[in-house]
């Protein structure tokens, strides 16, 4: 366990350093302009997640040792993770097609996913199992790039996601690659919490949002090979639960589901009266709330408790929700 409790600390500085370096650039040539999307209404640097995506593999990458993970998977996960990045960096500069976007995430997903090794759904096929793997992946990466668009909101996220991921590889829930880059995406994003704090001094972009969805997706896939399904689902369950019930309206609705917009439920929140950190601080309020549950699931497995949490799960997801739809003043 020395080694990811040290991934930490050094993510966390390096992710630091380097957006205080890079800043000025950003600054310069990385400017997000408000659209229709956009919680801001000044140009704000984009581009922090150079520095997350940086310090994460760096972290991982020095502390990992020949006997943590198998080196096919680690560099199918980094080559990956730089791959999507590049394509996020180019795509904040001059925006690419959506069929591009969608077919690289597809080869980068399918990639990693020939690396991993165990199954989940032992009674279908093989190809089936993957072909299902990938499109989950491509599908949450995509998600933690729609849910960021607020100040926090990512960190407010992946925080209590990737800090609860490496409490319960502590635990032995996960391989120790998994626990290594689960420390050090917890420590990058902890390095770019204070940039990123309402009001935004800097924005991650999609060079972040994108290989931090794959990083995260892979966490929890392999969260689930090692018998945690109930806690991969969890974890994540409230950027499942809006990104996923945000685009079936706005498909229902023959919205052209690929362009900007601001229907999600924590962007209606701001508009409904809440402000922005008590947007942020109730969504890691119940993320805290999901971890504890999905922490239960492993403690003591069983359908039962499974089922349970899951309930108490959605229900808490729902009942935010909720909130966020409704105007303050009806409170």
């Amino acid at each position: 366990m020395l080694s990811p409790l040290v991934a930490v600390p050094l993510a966390a500085a390096l992710s630091a350093g380097l957006i205080v370096r890079l800043r000025p650039l950003l600054v310069r040539y990385a400017l997000a302009r408000p659209n229709a999307r956009s919680s801001h209404t000044e140009p704000t640097p984009q581009g922090g997640g150079i520095a997350v995506v940086t310090a994460a593999l760096f972290a991982a990458g020095v502390l990992r040792t020949s006997e943590i993970g198998d080196v096919g998977e680690w560099l199918a996960l980094a080559l990956g993770t730089v791959a999507l990045a590049v394509l996020g960096a180019i795509d904040d500069i001059r925006p690419l097609p959506a069929a591009l976007r969608l077919a690289v995430q597809a080869l980068v997903a399918a990639a990693l996913v020939t690396f991993v090794r165990g199954r989940l759904l032992p009674d279908l096929p093989l190809p089936v199992e993957r072909m299902l793997a990938v499109l989950a992946g491509v599908w949450f990466v995509n998600l933690v790039n729609f849910m960021d668009g607020l100040d926090w909101m990512t960190v407010a996220e992946i925080v209590p996601v990737t800090g609860a991921l490496l409490i319960l590889g502590g635990l032995g829930y996960l391989p120790p690659l998994a626990v290594l880059v689960a420390a050090g995406l917890f420590g990058a994003m902890l390095g770019f919490a204070p940039f990123n704090r309402p009001v935004a001094r800097l924005f991650l972009g999609d060079v972040g949002s994108l290989p931090i969805g794959l990083i995260t997706a892979w966490l929890l896939y392999r969260l689930a090979l090692q018998g945690g399904l109930a806690a991969a689902i969890l974890l994540p369950l409230y950027y499942l639960a809006d990104a996923t019930l945000t685009l079936v309206r706005r498909a229902a609705r023959g919205e052209r589901v690929w362009e900007a917009h601001r229907s999600h439920f924590y962007q209606q929140a701001t508009v409904n009266g809440l402000t922005v950190p008590g947007v942020v601080g109730r969504v890691f309020a119940l993320n805290l709330a999901l971890a504890g549950l999905a922490a239960a699931t492993l403690l003591w497995p069983g359908w039962l408790v499974s089922l349970g949490a899951l309930a108490v799960g959605a229900a808490l997801v729902a009942a935010l929700l909720a909130r966020f739809a409704r105007p303050q003043e009806a409170q």
